[in-house]
């Protein structure tokens, strides 16, 4: 196993962005970027290079989470598709980014990290954390 230094570790730091939900397992932090509203990572507080470092019980909750996320957002943003990446070769924490996508988006159909399809963002619903709060906890309270 790879071995880093914690205290470089962005995902430990307090998060950017405002965190709509949380837990004692994870958080959930809504990103700021006006080209995709709804735009969240989902990141567990403990340092953690690979999912198999949890036990399988709050691998399960994670994903919950992760599940519950994409619901409310879903719900709320109605996007054409949502992309799940967890990728950590930056920075080797264990999270995921749940990025609603439009069709008129500006990367579609490439991943929001290639190079810009289009000039102009996509305006998605006006939804305000609180609104992905809520649903974030209805869709876990069906679960």
């Amino acid at each position: 196993m790879l071995e880093y230094e914690f205290e470089d570790c962005e995902l430990c730091e307090p998060p950017e962005g405002e965190v709509v939900w949380e837990s004692d397992l994870c958080r959930v932090v809504m990103v700021d970027d006006p080209d995709y509203p709804g735009y969240c990572r989902i990141i567990p507080h403990q340092h953690l290079h690979e999912m198999t470092d949890l036990p399988q019980k709050e691998r399960m909750q994670i994903m919950n989470v992760l599940f519950a996320v994409e619901s409310a957002v879903r719900t709320l943003f109605q996007p054409d598709k949502i992309n799940l990446a967890s990728l950590g070769n930056q920075t080797p924490h264990v999270h995921w980014h749940l990025i609603p996508r439009w069709r008129d988006d500006r990367h579609f159909p490439q991943p929001v990290w290639a190079m810009p399809q289009r000039p102009k963002s996509h305006l998605g619903p006006m939804v305000n954390s609180q609104q992905l709060g809520e649903q974030i906890i209805a869709a876990l309270r069906t679960r």
